[in-house]
């Protein structure tokens, strides 16, 4: 039986503005990548989602990200490396903090937006990642995309790394993400989704944009919260994996 984690970016909004259905999305998905403050997220919400996953057995996921909160993280920036890793170290004692006081932990460590691209290929800003990890005193599992430089760089430092695809992003024919600017590279057709879910976990493969069918084997499932109906596509999404015979569990 092929086992599956479901995981959704959570906590994505700030002060009175919110833009994930938080609430929602924890009824459906076993991981949650929480907004530690720098692309989103405040102190409260962080303790919101915390307390709302730990009561439901979800596992929390640090999302750090490039201190760009006006961007929403997903514009290009150049930080230097041991800048990078104390930001890192930060959001993650940060999110520990609310994770705790719900009586959960920070289970694993997944970049965002322009921080999870630019580690696919940059091997420095990788390290950066990885050395904040450490610095924040825990061996915590690093989510990314398969054969990344993110995950080079945690299998070194001997931190167990978790292997993602993505249900609602098209792929390159090198397995990589399409960049967001592109036209097609987010994938809005429902039943395209829930299509590319199941086979992703059935025969880890995907159709590439530009036509070819690519390997992506991967123990996660990333369905991004941030899209126009995103809890209900969720549970269409984790109904048909179930259908098709898959465990829904957590990895870490």
């Amino acid at each position: 039986m092929t086992v599956l984690d479901l995981n959704a970016d959570l906590g994505e909004g700030f002060g009175r503005w919110r833009l994930t259905d938080d609430e929602a999305l924890l009824s459906v998905v076993t991981s949650a990548n929480v907004a530690c403050g720098f692309h989103a997220g405040d102190p409260s919400t962080m303790r919101r989602v915390c307390e709302l996953a730990a009561a439901r057995g979800v596992r929390i996921g640090a999302q750090v990200s490039y201190r760009d909160l006006a961007g929403f993280g997903r514009r290009a920036m150049d930080v230097p490396e041991d800048e990078l890793a104390d930001e890192i170290a930060y959001q993650i004692g940060a999110l520990r903090v609310f994770a705790r006081s719900a009586g959960a932990d920070v289970a694993y460590v997944k970049p965002h937006g322009a921080l999870y691209n630019r580690t696919v290929h940059d091997a420095a800003q990788a390290a950066a990642v990885v050395t904040g990890v450490l610095l924040a005193g825990a061996a915590l599992p690093v989510l990314g995309l398969p054969g990344s430089r993110l995950h080079e760089a945690a299998d070194k430092a001997g931190l167990p790394v978790v292997a993602e695809a993505f249900a609602d992003r098209a792929y390159t024919s090198a397995a990589t993400l399409v960049p967001r600017g592109t036209e097609g590279a987010v994938v809005t057709d429902p039943e395209a989704v829930v299509a590319r879910s199941v086979r992703l976990s059935r025969d880890a493969t995907v159709t590439a944009l530009t036509g070819e069918d690519v390997t992506v084997r991967a123990r996660s499932l990333c369905l991004h919260g941030d899209t126009p109906g995103a809890a209900a596509l969720a549970r269409r999404v984790r109904d048909a994996l179930e259908a098709a015979g898959v465990r829904l569990e957590a990895f870490a």
